[in-house]
């Protein structure tokens, strides 16, 4: 059931255009984040959905109704929609339970009915215990975490989040992305998820937009973005990956000496000869130290290590081919040590390789 859509939305300030007719629709309980580097309109895009922002073009539906169009915006307080800003925004001079409870008495509901609904929210995101604390009082991750209960106690039709993990350091962003996911699954509110970083929306979200210069470059789960990405935009800005100039020739794909099947990059690839563009991940190719054997439809290649740098989990090595002007990052296991200068072997598996544009 579509339960929030974007048909056509655009937002340009004179001849600068910020948000470019993008389209997007969101089931009732999913999560989609806006994925995208800082400038491409992802929180301009969640303003208008919100209502602070008027578009220059098209709507913003929800439920089937249009709650936005260029002349006609409804307020943010009649959207039943709850934001969460970068900065927390909760009150200083409010305790814990005063912050959760403030939405629910705006509402008017009865005392007995906020207490209950306070203390119910406190302890699925485990701040029972602080409840008379003041903000002052609390770490980062405890003051995101009561964000959070304000903005699911009242219980909205849609939740907005705006780059919401973005003030607190590596280990707290890590576990408090499974933790936004954790209430998604206990709540199923639609949500909308801004973020520039993309191991958030990896970790948190159904479906990923990936925004670039104001438009959607692809939407698609998590993983389909990252195997098969289908531009050049999405590829690089998605993990880090090498993109290879190909050749399509004779039901062949073919670079630097490497040739194989283009059926095995993908089963309905046809038509006239042509070059391509195909992203190879650093982790998809195999290193060996000697030619390894029986890799049917597998091409191997000889290679020197000329670079090469340990981040703990892995091995991040620059392997030119033989012959070739190309370099390739590779990752391998940290117990996979080579040299620089070392020759090595490469090995390509198609089936992990993504035509993009």
């Amino acid at each position: 059931m579509s339960h929030l859509s974007l048909r056509g939305l655009t937002k340009a300030y004179g001849k600068m255009v910020i948000v470019d007719h993008i389209n997007l629709t969101l089931n009732e309980g999913e999560f989609v984040s806006l994925l995208g580097p800082s400038g491409c309109g992802k929180t301009t895009t969640l303003r208008m959905i919100a209502g602070f922002i008027e578009p220059t073009d098209g709507t913003v539906e929800m439920g089937g109704k249009v709650i936005s169009m260029p002349g006609s915006v409804m307020p943010p307080e009649r959207r039943q929609m709850s934001m969460i800003f970068q900065s927390y925004a909760i009150w200083p001079n409010m305790t814990v339970a005063e912050n959760v409870g403030f939405g629910l008495k705006l509402r008017k509901l009865p005392a007995a009915e906020v207490q209950r609904r306070i203390a119910e929210i406190l302890e699925v995101v485990q701040m029972g215990h602080l409840a008379g604390r003041y903000p002052a009082e609390l770490s980062g991750g405890q003051q995101q975490r009561v964000a959070l209960a304000r903005a699911i106690v009242v219980k909205p039709a849609v939740l907005l989040l705006d780059e919401p993990l973005s003030n607190l350091d590596a280990n707290l962003r890590e576990e408090m992305r499974f933790e936004i996911r954790r209430l998604h699954n206990e709540f199923r509110i639609t949500t909308v998820y801004v973020t520039h970083d993309q191991a958030e929306a990896m970790a948190t979200s159904d479906r990923i937009a990936v925004m670039h210069a104001g438009r959607i470059e692809q939407v698609d789960a998590p993983h389909l973005l990252y195997t098969r990405p289908k531009t050049r935009f999405v590829a690089g800005f998605i993990g880090r990956t090498n993109l290879l100039e190909a050749k399509l020739e004779a039901g062949e794909i073919g670079f630097d000496g490497v040739a194989f099947q283009a059926g095995q990059v993908d089963a309905s690839l046809n038509g006239a000869n042509r070059s391509v563009l195909l992203s190879v991940r650093p982790q998809s190719i195999g290193l060996h130290r000697t030619q390894p054997a029986g890799a049917t439809g597998r091409p191997v290649v000889p290679g020197t290590v000329t670079q090469r740098v340990f981040l703990g989990e892995t091995w991040d090595y620059l392997i030119q081919p033989r012959g070739s002007g190309i370099k390739l990052r590779v990752t391998a296991p940290p117990l996979q040590v080579h040299e620089v200068g070392e020759a090595v072997w490469l090995e390509f598996d198609p089936r992990q390789m993504a035509l993009v544009e």
